[in-house]
Parts: structure tokens; sequence; C-alpha cells
């Protein structure tokens, strides 16, 4: 039997030995979370201080391809700066897929760690940029998912490009050691997370939900931000787009393209009917020189798009100075150069809405050189200004404008005279001892033969063979013989 004492000592040993054990569960516990993330762990006073700038880019709006050398541009500055982290200041309702792969590859292969700062929604194409960063941090009220890709109409994409979009959010996930089946539910409703996403509902996380599946750490503000990484006081330089890059949005607009592409044709057109190089064909090279070169900076515009569109002029040229009256190189360059047009407005992953695009701003184009050209043949040169001015010509000028004009000289019709040459159909004739130049109207007049002026069209008079009655030669051609 057990002493009294014995007992009433091992009961005061129990609660010690309890409360030990406890005391070193948690502190194994924090130590477990430090290790997985020392910066989660930390308060902002233990975070080890970083040197250098940080570089906020903004990601608002939607994601368009003229957003991706922006970015491109900003991370490069930063690693030629110095730069401690970059900062993906992100509210977008999401954009162009192929655009968000084109700023996704960036940031995965770039110099600085960047880190995305989720300030309200990363949705559908921002989602994917999100995870190709090192690290996401959201603040309250803020959404991540979605990414299901959609037409221009809202329906959703071919399964072709959902399933390259599913693909690549499962490989970032993958690359940044998080859940990938995770990252497939947001593109894909079919796919179940198991206590996150059931099948059947697109997956969107809010902030306290990303934080519980470690895809995001929380934050209350910015300032709250700089000092969890530990930047605070650094120096915040703020991304702006520049004049070049305004530019290139602006030569890539749905409105300015067609522009573009009808002043281009034009040109080529002008040149093509004009002697030696002139204003219009370096017009028209000048057009479409910004239309390939702008849409090939945004990616729109490949190589493979460019070489058709100048294998079709070749085949033009060919057509105009080379063999002309074929027919065959005209249609096919023209083909070729719609073709190459065409190509370059649809972009890497084109949809539904990027082809009825291109065909709009390409039908848009061809509707504006025909007009143009119906104008410019029609109108113009009957405009009195431009005659005034010297461009057109009239259809009679005076000594009073520069010029020597030939008189009408009505006089003349219906005078008879003799051919002094042949008139084969141009030659000259005598009318009452004057020379006059003539041509004849139809047949060939032999020297000699008898003929009477029936117009007179200013320097050009037209005559015609006097045939005696009944076919004989008339008593004027007999008279000259004798």
């Amino acid at each position: 039997m057990v002493p009294r004492s014995t007992l009433i000592l091992l009961a005061g040993f129990i609660p010690a030995f309890s409360l030990f054990g406890l005391l070193e569960g948690t502190a194994a516990q924090e130590a477990d979370l430090q290790a997985t993330d020392p910066e989660a762990a930390a308060t902002p006073s233990e975070v080890e201080p970083r040197s250098g700038p940080v570089f906020r880019v903004p990601i608002q709006g939607v994601i368009e391809l003229g957003l991706a050398p922006f970015v491109e541009r900003s991370l490069r500055e930063a690693a030629e700066e110095g730069a401690s982290v970059v900062i993906l200041d992100m509210d977008t309702p999401g954009g162009r897929v192929d655009a968000a792969e084109r700023i996704a590859d960036a940031v995965s292969d770039s110099e600085i760690e960047v880190y995305t700062y989720i300030n309200r929604r990363a949705l559908s194409a921002g989602a994917l940029i999100a995870l190709s960063s090192h690290r996401i941090y959201m603040r309250p009220g803020s959404i991540m998912g979605a990414a299901t890709p959609v037409t221009g109409d809202g329906q959703v994409a071919p399964e072709k490009i959902v399933s390259a979009m599913r693909s690549s959010m499962r490989s970032l996930a993958e690359a940044r050691g998080l859940d990938p089946a995770i990252a497939e539910a947001m593109v894909d409703p079919e796919i179940e997370v198991p206590g996150v996403s059931a099948a059947g509902s697109l997956l969107t996380l809010t902030m306290e939900e990303a934080v519980e599946v470690d895809y995001a750490l929380s934050v209350s503000q910015w300032e709250d931000l700089m000092a969890q990484i530990g930047t605070d006081g650094n120096q915040v330089v703020d991304q702006e787009v520049n004049w070049a890059e305004r530019v290139v949005r602006f030569l890539t607009h749905p409105v300015v393209s067609p522009f573009l592409l009808s002043l281009g044709f034009l040109g080529l057109l002008v040149e093509v009917r004009t002697p030696g190089v002139g204003l219009g064909g370096l017009v028209g090279v000048v057009a479409l020189g910004l239309f390939f070169g702008s849409h090939f900076i945004i990616g729109l515009a490949g190589m493979e798009g460019i070489v058709i569109f100048v294998l079709g002029a070749t085949l033009v040229l060919v057509e105009v100075f080379l063999l002309p009256g074929m027919g065959v190189f005209g249609i096919l360059g023209a083909m070729g150069m719609l073709a190459g047009a065409y190509m370059s407005l649809l972009g890497g992953l084109p949809t539904t809405g990027d082809f009825a695009r291109a065909g709009g701003v390409l039908s848009a184009a061809l509707v504006m050189v025909l007009l143009s050209s119906w104008f410019l043949l029609t109108r113009l040169p009957a405009s009195r200004r431009l005659t005034n001015l010297g461009i057109f010509l009239s259809q009679e000028t005076g000594r009073e404008t520069g010029y020597t004009s030939s008189l009408r000289r009505d006089e003349l019709i219906g005078r008879d005279g003799i051919a002094l040459t042949d008139l084969r159909p141009a030659g000259t004739g005598e009318f009452n001892e004057e020379r006059v130049d003539v041509v004849s109207e139809s047949e060939w007049i032999e020297k000699g033969s008898p003929i009477r002026i029936v117009a007179s069209e200013g320097y050009r008079h037209v005559v015609r063979l006097i045939r005696a009655p009944g076919g004989e030669r008339s008593e004027m051609m007999e008279h000259e013989e004798v």
C-alpha cells in the first residue's frame, strides 16, 4: 500500500509536468511556424531590414497587351537600380490571357523578388499574375480567383484555352510550393478541393480563406506590408507609363488601327499609280510601319504575319511592274497582304472576340480605302481650289494661268482640203493654203486624197475622206493628179 505522503507528492508533480508539456508544445509550434515562414511569425521589429528602393508597379483595371511592356520595363529598371523588392499593386477584374502569361513570364524570370499586394481584387488573369510572384499579400476585403477564360461575349472560352490556363495555374502553384488543386479549382469549376471548394463551384478566395490555405499573408494596409517585409522607411518608386508606351497603346487602339491600315494601303496605291518615289509611298510605308511595329511591341503581331504581308506586297509589285495584265500575282498578293494584317490583330491565344475584333478592324480599313479612293478619283480633280493651287489641271488653261492653250477653231468644221501626208491616222492637210495638223476619223487616208474637217477639238482636227457619188474619185482628186 502506497503511503499517504507519497500520494500527496505525486499529486503536486502531475500538474507541474502537464504545464511543462503544454509550454513545450507551444514553443515547438512557434518554432515550426517560424521555420515555415519567418516573416509571418516575426513581428515588424524582428524582420531583418532590407536596403534599396521599393518599386511599386500598379496593375489596375483591365489587363491588356499594352500593360506587358510596361511591367517588363519596370522589372528591368528595378534590377538596374538595385531595388530590394518589386511590389505589384493589384486591383483588376482580369483581362487578356496572353497578356497575363507574358507578364507572368517576366515576373518569374525577374532578378528581383516580386510580391503581389492584392488591393481589392485579383480575378481571372490577375490571379495568374499573382501566383507567378514570390509571395502574395492581401488586405481585408480583397479576393482572388475566378480565373476561367471567357470570350468577348462572356461565354466560357474553348477547352483548348481553358486547359492551357488550368495548366499554367497549376505549374505556378507547384513552383511556389502551394496546393496546385486550389489553383486549378480557380479555373475549372468541376475540380473539388475538400474543405475549400465543392465540385460545380468556381473557386474565389477571400483574404481569410487565402491565409488559411497558405496562399497569402494578411496585411492591414500598405504601411503594414512595408513593415512586414522589412522595407519600412525605404524609398518607394512609383512606376508610371511613359510616353512611348502611351503612343503604342494609342496606335493599337481598335479605332486608330483601321486608319493606319487604310492610310498605308492608300499610300501604296497612289505610289503605284504615279511614277517615281513620291509622298504617297512614303506615307504608306510609315503608316504600315507604325501599325505593324506597335502591334509587334505589345505582342499581337508576330514575325509570321509581317512576313506574309511583305510577301503579298512583293507579289503586287511583280504584277504592276514586271508582269502586268496577268492578274494571278496581284490577286495572291492582295490576299497575302490582307492575311498578314489580319494575323497581326489576333495575338497569341485568340478567342472568338479577338477574331471578331480583327475582322471588324480589317473591314473598317477596307471600307475607308474604297471611300477614299472614290473621293480621290472623282471629287478632288474637280476642286476649284486645288486647281487654282496648281495641284490639278482644269479642262481649259489660258495664258493668264501660265499656259498657252490651243484655241478652238470651229470655223474649220466643214472645210475641204487635201491630205499633204498619209494619215495613219495622224498627218497634215492643206485647207485654203493653210497647213493644219489633222487626224483621220477612222480609216487610213493616202497622200493627196480629198478630206473634210468634221470636228475641231482644240489642237485636234478630225477629218474624213471625201468620196464621189457612186464611190468614184472626186473631181478634186483628179485635178490634183493632172
